[in-house]
């Protein structure tokens, strides 16, 4: 490879960033959603958003750069993907999950990955789940954004998996209930019960009374590794649950899964996984290392150790296959019949 090829490569890398901040000054501003209603010039752009029209332009030369907008003429216009995924209210609109979580929450922790790594964080750096939970407005910050990025995952995780045969759903560290929401939709006897912290259970039954769900999904309130699960179910998922406790729990969750499942019944683990080789995929080694700088005992979650893990909790049938193309996993057991 060229020399200066290679230098190109890193550059692209040292400057992830910056490509970054680009992406969440954007959304800040509703850039997309304004470039939606209609292409738009700097000038008229810059009015609407109350940004300096040079400011604006230097902004949106880092869009058109990036390929999330395009220049036509003298206007700009949403490129397809930005259309699709970073317009608000859109079907597929993740933006909330980016602007919230992403670059309020777990960006600033970034900051702290050496210490994090070399095992020299103070304990107060790095609060469990349950912790940071527990103060009311950091929970909704996290679950409506964690919210609005699993949508998407869970309409994938509803063609992928047939549960029109299953009756009660376990979804051990559901957040404020996308994934229950979307399978109970799309399987009309499944009954689901979440597990979670009490201040997401009060905002996931706002998203469960909205969908008119309330009557099929409940709350079980606590720490899904201290909490009583309910017997005989007839799937259990997982979904980020993984990633987000330390590796010591990971074989503890999936002989509890076992148990609880009805003979015949399914888990479903949906993460951050990487590939047996551990070259990738990119942007799943890159979210396992942020999320290190908030949970050092967090396991680099591969392929490969996840079938062995679930085959020797005696799980048959075992798979694990992408979800999201590029970032997540979709590992399935089933419970002998």
């Amino acid at each position: 490879m060229p020399i200066l090829t290679e230098a190109e490569e890193i550059s692209d890398i040292a400057f992830g960033y910056m490509a970054s901040k680009a992406l969440f000054a954007a959304l800040h501003f509703g850039i997309f959603t304004h470039l939606s209603q209609a292409p738009a010039r700097v000038e008229d752009l810059a009015a609407k958003i109350g940004v300096p029209a040079e400011r604006c332009r230097t902004l949106l030369t880092a869009l058109a750069a990036l390929g999330l907008i395009e220049r036509d003429g003298g206007a700009y216009r949403n490129s397809p993907a930005a259309e699709r995924f970073l317009v608000k209210g859109a079907k597929y609109d993740f933006s909330d999950y980016l602007r919230l979580q992403v670059h309020q929450q777990m960006y600033p922790l970034m900051d702290q990955i050496e210490p994090a790594l070399a095992g020299e964080l103070p304990e107060e750096a790095t609060a469990s789940y349950a912790e940071w939970f527990s103060d009311p407005e950091e929970a909704r910050l996290y679950s409506e954004s964690q919210h609005a990025g699993s949508l998407g995952p869970a309409l994938g995780l509803a063609r992928r998996v047939d549960l029109s045969g299953a009756r009660k759903l376990l979804d051990v560290g559901g957040g404020t209930g996308a994934f229950a929401i979307t399978l109970c939709e799309a399987f009309p006897e499944l009954s689901a019960t979440i597990v979670d912290f009490p201040n997401v259970a009060t905002l996931g039954r706002t998203f469960i009374d909205k969908a008119e769900l309330s009557d099929r999904i409940a709350y079980r309130e606590g720490n899904a590794l201290e909490t009583d699960w309910p017997e005989a179910q007839d799937a259990i998922l997982m979904s980020y649950l993984l990633s987000g406790v330390p590796d010591h729990t990971h074989v503890g969750l999936i002989e509890r899964a076992f148990r609880h499942l009805a003979p015949g019944g399914q888990l479903m683990v949906h993460d951050f996984i990487v590939d047996s080789d551990r070259a990738g995929p990119k942007n799943t080694a890159l979210w396992q290392l942020q999320h290190t700088a908030f949970t050092p005992e967090a396991r680099s979650l591969a392929d490969d150790w996840l079938e062995t893990q679930l085959k020797a909790a005696g799980f048959e049938s075992v798979s694990v296959e992408p979800l999201i193309p590029g970032m997540t996993k979709l590992a399935l057991g089933t419970r002998p019949a």
